[in-house]
């Protein structure tokens, strides 16, 4: 479905089997690369979301800035690989666009939630951007290219994949709030969400 021209929803696109499997991919590769705590540009203000990355690059919010960078913050080592799973996923959904370098992880307890804000870190805006929902479900806002456009909001479920692509590339959107408990996916309530992007170009 296109919400918007370049926003396309792919509602239930993982069914249940499919994302137990993510989920039990991700624990894996936050034992290698653990979840940690972004903070503000100057401020040192955390986020509300703790996050974590696959893939060869990783997205990281500090008080140096907000950058992509080979190694994880805290531990030194590179991101763990992008799984095939997700690889795949792009090929269904991007497929005109060259692979993503970066997964980022982000998970939301129930209380988190996500400022309007643009993705507009990498150096190619041609490729989409490609999100996966687990876990509760979220309401998500988007509007347009201008920070005080107007915006629309509509809920996202557990194994929805959502992509932000075209004219709706560089859209503010973000997360208003968590519906704890619409989701037994994970151990505790709370969403992760995925986000694959092309950084270079």
């Amino acid at each position: 479905m296109e919400l918007e021209p370049g926003l396309f929803l792919y509602s239930g696109y993982y069914d249940r089997c499919a994302q137990a499997d993510l989920r039990d991919m991700l624990r894996t590769i936050v034992d290698a690369a653990p979840l940690f705590q972004p903070v503000m540009p100057k401020t040192g203000k955390p986020l509300s979301v703790k996050m974590s990355n696959c893939g060869p690059l990783g997205w990281v919010a500090d008080k140096a800035g907000y950058r992509y960078q080979e190694t994880h913050p805290m531990t030194g080592a590179p991101w763990p690989d992008l799984p095939p799973v997700l690889l795949n996923l792009w090929d269904a959904v991007a497929k005109e666009a060259p692979r993503p370098q970066a997964c980022l992880i982000n998970y939301y307890q129930p209380s988190a939630k996500m400022g309007l804000h643009q993705d507009r870190d990498e150096a190619m805006f041609t490729a989409p951007v490609v999100s996966v929902s687990l876990g509760d479900d979220c309401r998500f806002r988007t509007g347009t290219t201008e920070r005080n456009g107007p915006t629309k909001s509509f809920k996202l479920h557990s194994g929805d994949v959502l992509v932000m692509g075209g004219e709706s590339r560089l859209a503010y959107h973000g997360v208003d709030r968590i519906y704890p408990g619409t989701s037994t996916l994970l151990k505790a309530p709370g969403r992760i969400n995925l986000t694959l992007r092309r950084v270079t170009a």
